[in-house]
């Protein structure tokens, strides 16, 4: 008996997708190290003064890393759960745990993202008067890249994991037939 692999895609999908949640990962680690300090704050009088820094850059390409990859990830996972409708003869498990690791991967890429945005905008040049938000300059708190690095990671972990339950799935139905 003749039996098919399920895709023969999803070993170089699940390496894309882990391959840009580790960069995403690595310029959020760099950004943490990179951002404004409160040394480069300037102040006169009730003016303040924060120049760009690095940060600003990393969390631009983290941002497009990771979004780049939560897209393909869920794209990826919603083409097998359309195909798996299509094809009648894959009859498997409810794939519920598939989908929940999918939601969570969204709520973490979500907050990951909004972190990730807050921060990389109060990386950019805040100039006398103007400063991040009402006139007054902001510096981002320790720890929020390093958070966002993190989130980061569990989106795209949870991703992948959706992927290799599908994967793991439809190899047993097939089996089963």
């Amino acid at each position: 008996m003749y039996m098919e692999t399920p895709n023969q895609f999803t070993s170089p999908i699940v390496f894309s997708i882990t391959v840009a949640a580790f960069l995403a990962f690595t310029l959020c680690l760099t950004a943490e190290f990179k951002k404004s300090k409160k040394n480069d704050l300037k102040l006169d009088g009730k003016l303040c003064y924060l120049p760009a820094s690095p940060a600003f850059g990393l969390g631009i390409a983290a941002l497009i890393c990771l979004s780049i990859a939560q897209v393909i990830a869920t794209f990826f996972i919603s083409r097998n759960f359309c195909s798996r409708k299509r094809n009648a003869s894959k009859v498997g498990r409810n794939p519920t745990v598939s989908c929940a690791l999918l939601f969570f991967s969204w709520i973490s890429f979500g907050v990951s993202i909004i972190l990730i945005s807050a921060a990389t905008s109060m990386s950019q040049s805040q100039a006398f008067g103007e400063g991040w938000l009402d006139g007054e300059c902001y510096l981002v708190k320790d720890g929020v890249y390093v958070g966002s690095a993190i989130l980061a990671l569990v989106a795209l972990g949870s991703s992948t994991l959706a992927i290799s339950r599908k994967e793991t799935e439809e190899e047993e139905s097939a089996c089963k037939s």
